[in-house]
């Protein structure tokens, strides 16, 4: 089917542009939620307002995301999970939980598939993640995992002490390899030693 885009459809269409769609997917889901209309000829003489009102909605778009990864960047993400008293999750960190988090922050929804976590979370911790806002839009948050029923300040401490307390143990260790290696100092030369002969008498 030939359908006139009204707005915006990501990866599919932009809004004014005509293309030709799937039966199914233009009736089943483009037109009822409005996004597409059936490029009849009354539909065809839309096609400059629709194009400028597409363009106005996608700069605006933009200009939000903007600000909101501006917000966003370099933020920190108290994350509450359970946890045993070896510091392991019971479970792991998702882009679903990050998602309500940042939700919870910014009083707008968050679509988790926009959230980016290198590899599984199932430590307590500071971690990172990205957010791919909009195409043109990427920002980077850290994320604090804390465990239930314990104060993430109080966490962040003892991560920040634990932290100094490895580097310390590593500078240790590294002045005592190069005391080790260190070459001896030179033994400064013996003097000589003087012997008397001697005197050889008549037997």
């Amino acid at each position: 089917m030939r359908v006139l885009f009204l707005e915006d459809v990501s990866g599919v269409a932009l809004g004014g542009e005509i293309k030709d769609v799937k039966n199914g997917f233009a009736r089943n889901y483009l037109i009822p939620k409005k996004l597409a209309l059936p490029a009849t000829k009354d539909a065809m003489q839309r096609i400059v307002r629709l194009s400028r009102d597409a363009e106005e909605k996608r700069l605006k778009t933009l200009a939000d995301m903007k600000a909101l990864g501006k917000e966003l960047d370099g933020a920190r993400v108290d994350v509450e999970m359970r946890a045993g008293s070896s510091g392991r999750l019971y479970g792991s960190v998702t882009n679903a939980v990050v998602a309500a988090e940042l939700s919870k922050m910014t009083d707008r929804e968050i679509d988790r598939r926009t959230i980016d976590i290198p590899g599984s979370i199932r430590d307590i911790g500071l971690h990172s993640a990205t957010i791919r806002l909009h195409p043109e839009v990427l920002a980077t948050i850290s994320l604090l995992v804390y465990a239930s029923g314990t104060d993430p300040e109080a966490t962040l401490l003892k991560l920040q002490a634990d932290a100094e307390g490895e580097g310390e143990a590593i500078a240790s260790t590294d002045t005592k390899a190069t005391a080790t290696d260190a070459e001896p100092a030179p033994v400064a030369d013996a003097e000589p030693v003087a012997v008397e002969e001697a005197d050889s008498g008549d037997v």
